[in-house]
């Protein structure tokens, strides 16, 4: 939980127990105008390094990320309430990420050198080269604190651009341990974080030239109007409501084992968790019952005892209401739990629940709830299954489940997803050649995906060079003349057009 302490700070607090765990600055738009105007200044000389001098910081950064890696699972433990299985991942998925952009930006960046579509194109050199947006606002949420920071900071640092970082007010500690140790390595001042409200990250909106957000739909289509109007560029990954269908070829073993993955890492506050499930009618018992077991088997707590808990807390009180809300109104619906269903009356603590006999009139399963929820529907086969999966305002990603790799995989064209794994839950998310974007109301471009996922922070700008002498007066400028004019236009039709048409004379 936040309070707002004073005018100008923000209190941390664990939601496991409420402890205030530290204070941030609430910082108002001029402070956030002057961050920006730092890091412009700052940028060109960043820009003219390249990627071969900005992979030496980046490198640099990761050492110091290295050597810092407890402190800072415990900065991410302590304003999140995450069991340390689920916060120490973080550093560790960042220093890969690093490794990925460092070895590949400066491939990434190199410029195109398109072959011309005719044989007047051939006397020009055409280059595409990628020239970096000055500043990347990032707007991130609370569920991965550190994480969710470099997924988008790396690229766009990599990209030539200085990133403004707005963390989110719910977790902005691991924000400022970031640039904390950007500073100490001594790199150049184009990374900045501001910590603050909800207006604070709207003067970031009107301040920076490219917005990445992750968060809420409600927030993103804000987000998306304020850059509209001021004709900036966008990225959003924004909510989901992610099936998984259970075939009944499945291994019933691994789809419950990776389903309650799926729902339950970090109390299913993951942007692409498991939040609802569709079994075939012949295996759907003998699942439920394996999924119930795997389920109710899970540690929860306050990892007092390191490793000791599975789940942990709710980031917010708020959240927590949420799926409480979800729960009783599948409830009062006509369905049942088979385990969990309630709070657990400490903290923001929410029993890891499985939710049997809905249907897709209730909440639990059209609402996102981005809590530890498992919705469970039973279907008659799998166009049953494809059809209801696809009924729904999100397509962030989704997971297949089957004996058959083949099947899976044709299955996974059906569903409206940006993302389907097989097999598998999460897959897709630590894959940085594949893109990571949204369908529906998930979103708005996409995150990684090679080349895509780093050229996106940089404007396109074409380049056409002379390859033969230049003469003083090219055939088609002024004065006109109806000589040179037919002599083009014949010339243009006849590498264009097909059959008889390629002779002006002869058209029909």
């Amino acid at each position: 939980m936040t309070t707002v302490h004073g005018a100008h700070s923000i209190q941390v607090r664990n939601p496991a127990d409420g402890t205030v765990v530290g204070e941030v600055p609430d910082q108002d738009r001029d402070a956030v105008d002057a961050a920006a105007r730092a890091l412009r200044t700052a940028q060109p000389a960043w820009e003219e390094i390249g990627p071969a001098g900005r992979r030496k910081w980046l490198l640099a950064w990761q050492d110091w990320l290295i050597d810092n890696s407890a402190r800072l699972s415990e900065v991410v433990r302590s304003e999140t309430g995450k069991p340390r299985a689920t916060a120490d991942i973080e550093v560790p998925a960042a220093v890969d990420l690093m490794k990925y952009w460092a070895n590949n930006a400066a491939r990434f960046l190199a410029d195109d050198h398109p072959k011309p579509h005719n044989l007047l194109g051939k006397t020009k050199q055409l280059t595409t080269c990628y020239r970096p947006y000055p500043v990347v606002g990032v707007i991130t949420p609370w569920n991965f604190p550190l994480l969710n920071i470099f997924f988008d900071a790396l690229p766009a640092l990599m990209a030539g651009a200085a990133v403004l970082v707005k963390p989110s007010e719910v977790t902005p500690l691991s924000a400022v341990e970031i640039a904390r140790g950007w500073a100490e390595i001594g790199a150049p001042p184009v990374f900045s974080v501001v910590t603050g409200s909800g207006n604070t990250g709207h003067a970031v909106v009107e301040t920076a030239d490219y917005i990445q957000f992750t968060g809420s739909t409600r927030t993103g289509r804000k987000i998306a109007a304020a850059c509209g109007d001021r004709l900036i560029p966008c990225s959003l990954e924004l909510g989901g409501k992610d099936p998984a269908i259970v075939l009944a070829d499945a291994d019933l073993d691994r789809a419950a084992n990776g389903i309650a993955y799926g729902a339950m890492f970090n109390a299913g506050q993951v942007c692409i968790s498991i939040e609802r499930v569709y079994v075939e009618e012949p295996v759907y018992d003998e699942f439920v019952a394996k999924l119930t077991e795997r389920v109710a088997a899970l540690r929860q707590g306050d990892d007092a005892q390191p490793y000791s808990a599975d789940v942990g807390a709710m980031a917010t009180p708020a959240q927590r209401d949420i799926v409480q809300r979800h729960v009783d109104e599948a409830l009062a619906a006509g369905a049942r739990t088979t385990v969990g269903g309630k709070s657990t009356g400490t903290g923001t603590f929410f029993e890891p629940t499985v939710l049997v006999d809905v249907d897709h009139s209730m909440s639990c399963v059209t609402e996102e709830t981005f809590g530890p929820t498992i919705p469970v529907m039973k279907v008659a086969d799998e166009d049953e299954a494809v059809r209801l999966a696809n009924d729904s305002i999100y397509g962030l990603s989704a997971t297949v489940w089957t004996g058959d790799k083949q099947r899976g995989a044709q299955v996974a064209r059906r569903l409206e997803a940006g993302a389907v794994n097989v097999n598998d839950s999460f897959a897709n998310m630590f894959s940085f050649a594949l893109p990571m974007g949204g369908w529906k109301q998930s979103g708005i471009g996409a995150r990684w995906g090679g080349a895509a996922g780093i050229r996106k922070y940089c404007r396109q700008q074409a380049i056409t060079v002379p390859r033969i002498p230049t003469q003083k007066s090219e055939v088609t400028w002024f004065p006109a003349s109806k000589v040179r004019t037919r002599a083009v236009i014949s010339l243009l039709q006849g590498m264009a057009a097909r059959g008889k048409r390629r002779l002006p004379g002869l058209r029909s």
